[in-house]
């Protein structure tokens, strides 16, 4: 069975790029009227991540994230904050 060694770099381009497909999918459910806030089973189905690639990026800190008793919310306007901070275009 061959092997494949994921370098840092890697992981970068990985986020990079799942941050651009987050970053389409909120502007696409924006038009749709997006609520403010969303549970992790609507991130998950909006970005089309499983639960534990969510629990990464909360974890990574790459998502901003709020806990109320249990439940995790996501602030549709932070995330679109960190979509535009972590914006390739933007580095340039």
């Amino acid at each position: 069975m061959p092997r494949e060694i994921i370098t840092t770099d890697d992981l970068r381009e990985f986020k990079m790029e799942l941050l651009d497909e987050i970053k389409k999918l909120l502007k696409t459910s924006s038009t749709a009227g997006t609520k403010k806030y969303l549970k992790s089973a609507e991130m998950m189905k909006l970005l089309n991540v499983s639960s534990g690639t969510l629990q990464t990026l909360r974890i990574n800190g790459t998502l901003p994230y709020t806990k109320i008793g249990g439940i995790i919310f996501y602030d549709a306007e932070e995330i679109y904050k960190v979509m535009g901070e972590n914006s390739i275009h933007n580095k340039f």
